[in-house]
């Protein structure tokens, strides 16, 4: 009996062991993969971009009624509004991949959401079509540039999180959407475009305080820059030599 017990104490003991080498091997540097205060800061503020590309989606189909009224618009002339979006659109998703690497992930959001917010109090105070396509151009370039949401996300958190940070990028486009869709049943069209220049605005805001991509720091060369941004993102205390090197 007692023998028995010793055997399957030891076997035990292999096991655990077994179990500590697997763990050494899966994740050698002994660093956490969890998500620090500032990846989910700034994943939140990088997002706010996806959420105002939903409302600039859902827009023209909830403040249809009212602005054929107040402006007395044809429905030829509110189709081009509706779909000027998309030519503003193909000119930011055109440029946005140079500009990213001109200025920056940073840089670029903060130039899209300048072109979103002045777009969308250019179409709060429009008093003809032409100030409507105007400011409704201006929103379509920045939503064409803010495409690189998911790339920045992708490029802050840690590899094994990754897919669960970037899908978060959908999941705002589509609540934009239908927060345009209910909001545009009870106010009015200028006043709901206001409301979707707050997104761009507290963006705007937000940016000031997330880190640049680490990624796009060590390739344009700005070795310091690169290694500050990511010991912030990874903690104060966390090994990154590791994920340097790999980076690097």
């Amino acid at each position: 009996m007692e023998e028995g017990l010793l055997t399957l104490s030891g076997s035990k003991s292999n096991i655990n062991g077994a179990s500590g080498d697997c763990s050494d091997v899966i994740n050698p540097s002994g660093s956490s993969s969890s998500a620090t205060l500032v990846v989910v800061l700034s994943t939140l503020v990088a997002l706010c971009g996806s959420f105002g590309y939903g409302c600039a989606m859902g827009y023209s189909s909830s403040a249809e009624s009212g602005i054929l009224e107040d402006l007395g618009l044809t429905v030829a002339a509110y189709s081009v509004f509706g779909s000027i979006m998309t030519i503003g659109g193909i000119i930011g998703a055109l440029v946005n991949g140079k500009i990213t690497d001109l200025i920056g992930r940073r840089g670029t959001m903060w130039l899209s959401e300048t072109f979103s917010a002045a777009g969308w109090l250019t179409i709060a105070f429009a008093q003809n079509a032409w100030w409507l396509d105007l400011g409704r151009l201006s929103v379509g370039f920045g939503v064409g540039l803010i495409c690189y949401v998911p790339v920045y996300i992708a490029e802050i958190t840690p590899k094994d999180l990754r897919g669960r940070f970037t899908s978060a990028t959908q999941l705002m486009l589509c609540c934009g959407v239908a927060f345009v869709f209910f909001l545009g049943n009870v106010i009015t069209w200028r006043t709901l475009a206001v409301i979707c220049a707050i997104p761009s605005l507290v963006h705007i805001i937000g940016l000031f305080f997330i880190p640049e991509s680490p990624r796009w720091l060590a390739k344009i060369g700005r070795h310091k820059d690169f290694e500050a941004a990511l010991q912030r993102l990874r903690g104060k205390h966390a090994d990154i030599s590791q994920e340097a090197a790999e980076i690097m």
